[in-house]
């Protein structure tokens, strides 16, 4: 039979794992009777976590308290929050730095040994490489009044500057914070525009975090991230086209990047792919990057020549004899 020390470790595995559980459920999962459930609770108790007693049931739920102990993480637990606190420690969020720094110091110094050693052989054999510059940074409170805003469904005021420094003051309804590449994004309803409006947060200064409450909208294009790929794909480029693939959206999901393009899928064997550049040739690249079998559906003049003249300039490549003009 398992130890006190054990079991107790075990009880508040549960608890962490699970808003509420009743007394016969621990019992069970531990192999005891419900009186000694509850004296293991008495024990958590004097050791500091609070776990309360829910109502209308005998069942216990583990309640949040300054006096908290730190939490029981399992092995790839433990690894997985290791490493995503050197990732925060070096990531594009300002603020975050140095206290992700301190709990990474914190949790390194009591991993077991056999941890450490996970922990170390990923990260020396990793390498990091920049794919796009220096992410703009953000201000971690910044994005925590954002979400709030998101949560309480509050309008949100803040200075807005765009890409060609033109400075103008909003009022919106925000919806989601999108971390998409290295940028964060706010997709918010626009009261002044009447419209939906994707904007950078490192692009804009909030005058204030509350604001009149408001009725959540429906999300753009069905989904955030399905409308923030089509606002930074295609809709905001000089050139943009929609082509016809004859593959299912599933099959082509891995050849189409973030940023590239967006699909839209049309049946088994069909899906649509928007795309934009600042010329039809990135237009042309994109496309056919994909690897298979298109129709185009819209595009400008320009690029059903380019099309034209990439076609011919891959046959003459083949072709035993130069193609006629």
């Amino acid at each position: 039979m398992r130890g006190t020390s054990a079991r107790l470790l075990e009880l508040l595995s549960l608890l962490q794992a699970r808003p509420d559980w009743s007394g016969p459920e621990l019992a069970d999962r531990l192999g005891v009777t419900t009186r000694t459930v509850r004296r293991d609770v008495d024990r958590l108790r004097e050791l500091g976590y609070p776990v309360d007693a829910t109502q209308g049931t005998a069942g216990y739920r583990l309640g949040a308290g300054t006096s908290l102990p730190p939490l029981l993480l399992s092995d790839d637990e433990a690894v997985a929050v290791v490493l995503g606190l050197r990732t925060s420690a070096g990531g594009s969020v300002v603020g975050i730095e140095e206290s992700s720094l301190r709990a990474l110091t914190k949790l390194e110094q009591v991993l077991p040994s056999r941890l450490r050693h996970r922990v170390n052989t990923l990260d020396m054999a990793t390498v990091r490489v920049d794919s796009g510059g220096t992410a703009p940074a953000v201000s971690a409170d910044v994005l925590v009044a954002i979400a709030e805003a998101c949560r309480r469904h509050e309008r949100l005021r803040f200075d807005h500057t765009s890409p060609d420094g033109r400075e103008t003051v909003r009022a919106v309804e925000p919806h989601s914070l999108v971390s998409f590449g290295r940028r964060w994004y706010l997709v918010a309803w626009d009261v002044d525009r009447d419209d939906w409006r994707t904007f950078r947060v490192d692009r804009l200064a909030l005058h204030s975090t509350t604001g009149p409450s408001f009725a959540p909208r429906e999300p753009p294009d069905g989904d955030v991230a399905t409308y923030l790929s089509l606002q930074l794909s295609s809709r905001t480029w000089p050139y943009r086209a929609t082509v016809m693939l004859h593959e299912s959206a599933e099959a082509v999901a891995d050849r189409v990047w973030p940023g590239m393009g967006a699909v839209e899928p049309i049946d088994d064997h069909r899906c649509l792919l928007h795309v934009g550049g600042d010329s039809p040739w990135v237009l042309v690249w994109m496309i056919t990057s994909t690897d298979t079998d298109f129709t185009l559906t819209t595009g400008p003049p320009e690029l059903v020549d380019a099309l034209r003249t990439q076609a011919t300039r891959c046959l003459a490549a083949i072709s035993p004899e130069p193609p006629p003009a």
